[in-house]
């Protein structure tokens, strides 16, 4: 049975009102009241019968109630003053006041589908974020799904490698059920967000997925408890959370499209995804394949700044882990990353690049004023994050060192770099002194990746200085293991140690070690 009535029909059935043959955007809470109060229209309905049957006896304020009803009036083109359908019965409560045909579905002739035609996909993987559920049933809520889902996208919207979907377009979902294949097709995305977020007391519980719609797969889903003492530092971090947990779930999706094919009709994107792929490995061979993806990729589109960004970041890392000689990779890093900023002065990944070469070039000041706008840019970059802790840390400047290390972490603690970002807050504790706290991350570094050169030396140093002899000599001999050129002359060379008492304090760590 269908409702007609002026130039509207409501569905119960679809959970659908239309005017004419324009859907009616509906918050699910305000479909039920102006369903409820049709239903009912032969009666003025009061106060606690709308708490009964929209909120199951659960009593919210009089302003919740109020702003529920205005939204029933607006999605019915009516308002307080003229209340040409509902109605307000002083002291009494509300009445329908329309006149209403009641259908039968059968009767009822079929609506021509005025869904627009589905819009290609754009050069970009390309994402929307829907309006995140308020599911406390209190309208003063609103603000703060609403608020969560906007900072969502225009987090997302850094991420110079990604289509993001303006909040407006996205939110003409609010209140709606929609099939996520529909908000694709009608937004031209592969990748829709969507969440919920409850509030009981002073906490709130905010859920929050990434789908691929092409597949219908769920890429990745997490749920977050906070205690609201401060909302909108609450709102701030989850946002980062989220961000930083989606970034590497669409960079893994777009390599597995790249990968289904044929090398011979690869594109400079789908060479890039593999190359990131093999990026986040960590591994010696992974960055050597990486480095002739990205150089495949330049030579099908010279001015592509996602590309030389990531050379450059990648023969950097190389040079850094003792893999690659530091003038040879400083010759090739260098140029990628300024051709990088030259072809897009706002992609994060390029400034990082820059940073890094500053960095081993002992431009010091430089070198921190790139990871700066590189997080200018993107706030939840936690590549950037973590490496600008390190070149805090060879700045001398341990505390903050610390710090900008363990926002890495905290930023994306599943992050394939993780160790990385733990071994540069081993190294900061070092600087510091605290020689146990330095081992116990360098250890954890090792525990996440016991390949990871970084962590071998902070570990071997750490452990010297603490005299702990037999955990320096085990230290020592992974270290040898794991980067056969290591040398207290390469230390003092290519590690870029600002100040001298550092340095020396590092190779005093590894000679009570056992390093020559």
């Amino acid at each position: 049975m269908t409702f007609h009535f002026e130039d509207f029909v409501l569905d119960p059935e679809r959970r659908e009102l239309r005017r004419a043959d324009t859907l009616v955007a509906l918050e699910p809470q305000v479909f039920d009241l102006v369903l409820y109060l049709i239903r009912n229209r032969e009666r003025v309905v009061t106060r606690d019968n709308l708490l009964d049957a929209i909120w199951n006896g659960r009593v919210v304020s009089e302003s919740t109630l109020t702003s529920r009803i205005n939204a029933a009036r607006r999605a019915v083109n009516d308002n307080g003053d003229e209340q040409r359908l509902i109605r307000t019965v002083a002291r009494k409560g509300v009445r329908f006041v329309g006149e209403v045909t009641e259908l039968s579905a059968m009767a009822i002739p079929a609506v021509a589908d005025t869904a627009p035609a589905a819009l290609s996909l754009p050069d970009r993987p390309a994402i929307a974020v829907l309006p995140f559920t308020n599911m406390s049933g209190e309208a003063e809520q609103d603000y703060f799904s609403d608020g969560i889902s906007e900072d969502i996208i225009t987090a997302l919207s850094k991420l110079r490698w990604f289509f993001v979907i303006a909040r407006n377009s996205s939110f003409i979902y609010k209140g709606r059920t929609v099939h996520l294949r529909q908000v694709a097709e009608e937004l031209g995305v592969r990748y829709v967000v969507e969440g919920s977020i409850r509030k009981d007391g002073d906490r709130v519980r905010i859920t929050a997925q990434l789908n691929d719609v092409a597949t219908g797969s769920h890429l990745w889903a997490e749920r977050y408890d906070r205690e609201l003492a401060d909302v909108f530092a609450v709102q701030d971090e989850i946002t980062e959370a989220i961000v930083a947990a989606i970034e590497p779930q669409l960079y893994a999706a777009e390599n597995f499209r790249a990968q289904r094919k044929p090398p011979d009709s690869m594109d400079a994107w789908d060479l890039l995804m593999r190359a990131l792929s093999h990026y986040w490995r960590v591994t010696r061979q992974d960055h050597v394949v990486a480095q002739a993806l990205l150089e495949k990729a330049i030579a099908l589109d010279p001015n592509y700044g996602k590309a030389l960004g990531l050379l450059g970041t990648s023969y950097m890392f190389t040079a850094h882990m003792g893999w690659t000689e530091m003038a040879a990779a400083i010759s090739v890093a260098e140029p990628a990353a300024r051709a990088a900023i030259r072809a897009d002065d706002e992609d994060a990944w390029a400034h990082n690049a820059l940073g890094h070469v500053n960095l081993f070039a002992r431009r010091f000041e430089d070198s921190l004023a790139e990871f700066e706008t590189a997080l200018q840019l993107n706030p939840n970059f936690a590549l950037a994050q973590g490496y600008y802790g390190l070149a805090l840390g060879y700045c001398g400047r341990w505390r903050d060192a610390d710090e900008a290390a363990r926002r890495a972490i905290r930023l994306s603690p599943r992050d394939p770099y993780a160790p990385v970002y733990f071994g540069i807050a081993a190294y900061a504790r070092f600087l510091g002194g605290d020689y146990a706290e330095a081992i116990r991350l360098a250890q954890e570094a090792l525990r996440q990746r016991s390949d990871f050169v970084g962590g071998h030396r902070v570990l071997t140093a750490a452990a010297g200085m603490a005299g702990h002899t037999e955990i320096a000599r085990a230290a020592l001999k992974e270290l040898h293991r794991a980067q056969p050129n290591v040398s207290l002359a390469w230390i003092a060379e290519f590690m870029p140690m600002k100040l001298a008492p550092d340095r020396e304090h590092y190779l005093e760590g590894f000679r009570r070690a056992g390093l020559t």
